[in-house]
């Protein structure tokens, strides 16, 4: 572990221990299940896709754990406030579903266990590092890493040949092409500024080598306002005033069908995207092909757009059977290639020895045949290692999508929405008693 990763970790581990006494509840009802020779069932509450075709293929392949799975909403659209109010209420699931950004959050507030004693050294030893470090902190496992989730550029190879546009590598090449596109078609953009999604433009800052969250000893430095997100917001601002890319929320009806239509040519995502695009546009097979994020020197770097865990909650009392099955989703080749056996997911997982098996499920005709896992695979190893997210995601957030809503010329930037979630972050942790700088 780095040492920023370790200051970090040290002072969400304080925070915790200010806030709630994080018990470590599992192992009874596992233990009671099994000596009465029964199957420990456990409840498993997710969104992703692929996930009950996932739980499907355990329980028929396992006589000793069967699981129970309950389709939520996605984190941010109503999920994690779901899993909130039944921690609070005594009856959580077994194992939840957390994105890297909303985990300390939930650490912090003494929402989960720690599972350490259950999840093996060995089987964390083969994972990304980066997503291990998310998930250490306080020097304690808190979760299960199963994908990592590496910036992408996604583009109509066919309407870029059309228009004589060359694949961007820097943001300033894709500056340049974002104006070819506009001149070529006035109704066409080259891609979309989603104000609904704070966490894609944090993906921007992350790669730009931002750090709005940094722990030393008991304090929280937070910082929105450092060069790299200066420029990140600027350049954003300056193509939405020129009226160089949509301005969608994501995945909406307007967004899907701007691409139904071609005039939005490009998807600045994730790995997982590519699963989206093939399940949201089947027709337009081939047309698609995936390069790596353009960055400002043009040499490789991303940042992270979202990857998930598992985690168990801290009512739970069947810890290490969650654990288990949590593990063999996200480190065996069965557990990746029934999550993909669903069509339209494309895990990149954070176990690096399942990339050639995730590579072989994924139908990659829809690219061409592209080997797009090759491009994941170089854009997971460019991902920076300084920034860590803060024990406030949901508030930070929260207060930067309502102000990106409110973007407008001549109206409010994306710099006072940037300084709107610095300043709700400040007062959210000062609330919960917590050292702050910033």
């Amino acid at each position: 572990m780095s040492l920023s990763r370790s200051r970090t970790s040290r002072a969400i581990a304080g925070a915790a221990t200010a806030l709630a006494v994080l018990t470590a509840c599992g192992g009874g009802g596992d233990a009671a299940d099994s000596a009465a020779g029964k199957p420990v069932t456990i409840t498993f509450w997710g969104w992703a896709k692929g996930s009950k075709d996932v739980v499907d293929a355990f329980n028929a392949s396992h006589t000793d754990i069967k699981v129970t799975f309950e389709e939520i909403p996605s984190g941010n659209a109503g999920g994690y406030a779901k899993i909130s109010n039944a921690v609070k209420a005594g009856n959580a699931p077994d194992l939840v579903s957390i994105e890297y950004p909303s985990l300390p959050e939930f650490v912090s507030s003494g929402a989960l266990q720690e599972i350490g004693d259950v999840f093996p050294e060995s089987a964390r030893a083969g994972l990304l590092p980066q997503a291990v470090d998310l998930t250490t902190l306080g020097g304690k496992n808190w979760a299960v890493p199963f994908d990592a989730a590496p910036q992408a550029l996604y583009y109509r190879k066919d309407l870029f040949a059309r228009h004589g546009i060359e694949v961007p590598t820097t943001w300033d090449a894709f500056r340049k092409a974002a104006e070819q596109v506009k001149k070529a078609d006035a109704k066409a953009r080259i891609a979309t500024f989603f104000p609904d999604d704070p966490t894609t433009f944090e993906a921007m800052a992350w790669q730009a080598g931002a750090q709005w969250f940094k722990a030393e000893n008991d304090t929280w430095k937070i910082d929105t306002t450092d060069p790299a997100t200066a420029k990140v917001t600027a350049y954003w601002q300056g193509l939405l005033d020129a009226g160089l890319v949509h301005k969608n929320a994501s995945f909406s009806p307007e967004w899907t069908g701007s691409l139904k239509n071609g005039t939005t040519l490009a998807y600045l995502g994730a790995s997982w995207g590519a699963g989206v695009l093939k399940g949201t546009l089947p027709e337009q097979a081939g047309k698609w092909a995936v390069a790596p994020m353009p960055s400002w020197d043009g040499k490789p770097a991303s940042g992270m757009l979202g990857g998930s865990t598992f985690a168990v909650p801290k009512n739970s009392t069947k810890k290490a059977a969650a654990v288990e099955f949590a593990t063999w989703m996200a480190t065996t080749e069965a557990g990746v290639k029934a999550r993909i056996a669903s069509g339209t997911s494309s895990a990149f997982p954070a176990a690096t020895a399942l990339r050639p098996a995730a590579k072989k499920a994924f139908d990659a005709s829809f690219y061409g045949g592209q080997d797009i896992y090759a491009l994941f695979e170089a854009a997971g190893a460019s991902i920076t290692p300084q920034w860590s997210w803060g024990p406030t995601t949901g508030t930070t957030n929260t207060a930067i999508k309502d102000r990106f809503g409110a973007v407008a010329p001549g109206g409010p930037t994306l710099a006072d929405a940037v300084k709107a979630g610095h300043d709700a972050t400040v007062a959210e942790l000062t609330k919960r008693g917590l050292k702050v700088e910033g």
